[in-house]
């Protein structure tokens, strides 16, 4: 038979405080990794929307660059382009007015006002909806 050992009257009063805290550290460590889960997944989102406005912003340019090309060697306002590669998938409208005037020395002036607005799909059916619009004044 063992013999019983007396505990101190002061550990009596503390039984059960490990499981306590043992639970309060548990609950703690699960809060952190579902904050740090639901980050993650806003941080890879927002990246997304990052990489698809800086694809609008450059089918939006190229657009642009090919309206004042056609202005300045064709000396006419064209149609839209057609994007190929990885900007195929946006929709770029260049519209361009062109206004003439004469010069201080009598030579005639072409004024071409342009306008690329690219953007892929509508908001209404697409969440990483990207779209926008650069305008250019360009002389001849």
């Amino acid at each position: 038979m063992r013999p019983k050992l007396a505990v101190p009257r002061g550990l009596q009063r503390q039984r059960g405080f490990s499981l306590v805290a043992s639970m309060f550290v548990v609950i703690i460590v699960t809060v952190v990794v579902i904050a740090m889960a639901r980050l993650s997944s806003n941080q890879s989102a927002t990246g997304s929307l990052l990489i698809q406005q800086a694809r609008a912003y450059q089918a939006a340019r190229a657009g642009l660059e090919w309206g004042i090309y056609q202005a300045l060697n064709g000396g006419a306002c064209a149609g839209s382009p057609v994007m190929a590669g990885s900007l195929s998938e946006y929709t770029v409208a260049v519209t361009c007015t062109s206004n003439g005037y004469t010069g201080e020395d009598g030579a005639a002036l072409t004024i071409y006002q342009l306008q690329a607005v690219a953007q892929n799909g509508s908001p209404d059916t697409r969440p990483d909806y990207a779209f926008r619009r650069l305008e250019a004044v360009v002389e001849r």
